[in-house]
């Protein structure tokens, strides 16, 4: 077996973020996407650890798509001395070119915020993951290929792709490779979708390694029209009440969808138009983007232009905002880990007579699934804030295939000869997938830091085993607990009957935090509390 592939998984096994994938043959090293990992602060600090691996080592990235989950460590896989081709479809090479340059201007800004926090004045200064040059080298490196068409993007490594049907430019990658033919699913797309083609790829592969992030629930089926409506009711709902609907979106393809399902709505005088914004300097990009594709149902861009739209770019404009009642404000962050979307959080949130509406998946750990789970409070940017409006979601609009899709996505690419990969989901999503594909294939569920090396003939044999550290990351975080403990604990406190009993709660509060630091004592730098608060410093930076 020792002239096989070797397949190393650095990110997204166990999660469904930090999507990465290394391929070793012959001396050749390609990586299959290079992600952010996001959601939790402990799993967003790996995003600084050290690459696990040598960047200068690697020949090529091959790209399924631009979302940063996906793309958002490039940049700092070219400032640690990466030299390669980023290999990826002709509209995804056009989303890097402002997308990272984005990602990068979010890395400045939230190091520059930190550096400037009161409480963190007596700590060392952090510094981003990687700067605006980095995102431009980053993206003036892409290589593209269009769908069907072969490359290699390394010498004997014939590649080529097939839409995915994710978002603009999203793709599934085939590779030959020691005589084994695999194919990386990317994201899949759901069957329901107004602005992209369903997803498609090649059958008789020998090893596949498909999506989980809805592996575990069957979305309720409905068609574009029904999800039109479902949104309109909502748009009705949220006027009903006075407030505002503010909807978190990812800048690619929901934001689009969103926006032209409202266009129709209105033009078909369904519901009344209502001052529609979108407070997303990156969507906004996006959606010129998307005017200029020719898509079917944007009639080429009109419906992006209706009256009631308006396009919010300048920061002052956005804090304006605060002040409006009965508007729909689309912003992201699609999971509100960052951007505008928190502003608008922290102004709506406390509004009984507002509505946040949730149109995609929201990953463990997130402000947006800890929102969706019921949170009666939640921690925004150090300020703790009451929910009080009105929570609604509709999974119709998710980017994702969910469990019935991705099963028949499968089944179009047998027989799979090797081995079925599930990664890219959280635990739950893996174990339902795995249990209703068992029965027709090997299946391989990876853990970050596992390797396998792939025979046609004989399948997948792991080589090493995961890293422990990550499997307790992925299994909770303790930050999201104490912010949950923290919002909370005034209140709890006075619900304690008494000065003496209240000062004694704390006093053996106090008491154990003691016990345990003496019992697990620790450097406060271990892997779980990360490095620089999810940063780099200078001196790490260095030292690489």
């Amino acid at each position: 077996m020792s002239g096989g592939v070797e397949v190393v998984f650095h990110g997204a096994a166990g999660t469904v973020t930090g999507s990465c994938a290394e391929l070793r043959w012959a001396g050749r090293r390609l990586l299959v996407d290079c992600g952010l990992f996001q959601g939790s602060r402990s799993l967003e600090r790996m995003n600084a650890e050290p690459f696990a691996f040598p960047p200068k080592a690697i020949d090529a990235v091959l790209l399924t798509h631009a979302h940063i989950d996906h793309s958002g460590l490039l940049p700092r896989l070219v400032g640690d001395r990466f030299a390669g081709p980023i290999c990826c479809t002709p509209p995804t090479a056009e989303l890097l070119s402002f997308m990272l340059a984005d990602s990068a201007r979010l890395q400045e800004g939230e190091a520059m915020r930190r550096n400037r926090r009161r409480d963190r004045a007596d700590e060392e200064p952090v510094e981003p993951l990687y700067t605006l040059r980095d995102a431009e080298r980053a993206a003036a490196a892409t290589r593209t290929s269009d769908v069907g068409q072969w490359f290699e993007p390394v010498p004997d490594v014939p590649a080529r792709f097939w839409n995915a049907g994710h978002i603009l430019g999203s793709a599934s990658i085939e590779i030959e490779m020691g005589g084994a033919r695999l194919l990386f699913s990317g994201d899949i797309g759901p069957v329901v979708t107004n602005l992209e083609p369903p997803a498609a790829g090649p059958s008789g592969v020998d090893f596949l390694f498909c999506e989980s992030t809805y592996g575990d629930r069957d979305k309720e089926e409905m068609s574009a029209a029904v999800r039109r409506e479902r949104l309109g009711a909502e748009v009705v709902e949220a006027g009903r009440q006075g407030g505002n609907l503010v909807i978190p979106v990812f800048a690619i393809e929901r934001a689009q969808e969103i926006l032209a399902d409202l266009a129709l709505l209105y033009e078909s005088g369904s519901i009344a138009p209502r001052p529609t914004f979108l407070d997303s300097p990156l969507a906004i990009r996006a959606t010129e983007l998307f005017g200029r594709q020719h898509l079917p149902g944007t009639r080429d861009g009109a419906l992006f232009r209706h009256p009631a739209f308006h396009y919010v770019e300048d920061t002052v404009e956005s804090m304006r905002l605060n002040h409006v009642s009965g508007a729909v404000i689309l912003a992201g962050s699609g999971m509100c880990e960052g951007g505008r979307i928190r502003h608008h959080l922290l102004h709506n949130l406390g509004r009984s007579d507002s509505t946040v509406l949730f149109v995609g998946y929201q990953a463990r750990g997130t402000l947006g699934r800890t929102i969706v789970d019921g949170a009666s409070r939640v921690r925004i940017s150090g300020r703790d804030v009451a929910v009080r409006a009105r929570v609604a979601r509709i999974e119709a609009y998710s980017a994702h295939a969910d469990r019935r899709d991705l099963l028949r996505w499968i089944a179009k690419r047998e027989p799979v000869n090797g081995a079925v990969f599930l990664w890219h989901g959280e635990s739950e999503a893996l174990e339902a997938l795995r249990k209703a594909t068992e029965a027709r294939h090997e299946v391989v569920v990876p853990a970050i830091g596992e390797s396998y090396l792939l025979d046609p003939a004989t399948g997948a044999h792991r080589l090493k085993t995961g890293d422990p550290a990550v499997a307790a990351i992925l299994s909770g975080d303790w930050q999201n607990d104490y912010a949950d403990l923290a919002v909370n604990l005034k209140r709890d406190i006075q619900r304690i009957e008494g000065e003496a009993a209240r000062r004694e709660a704390l006093r053996q509060m106090r008491h154990i935090l003691d016990h345990f630091a003496r019992q697990h004592p620790g450097s406060g730098h271990d892997r779980s509390d990360g490095k620089k608060n999810g940063y780099r410093s200078r001196h790490k930076a260095a030292s690489r």
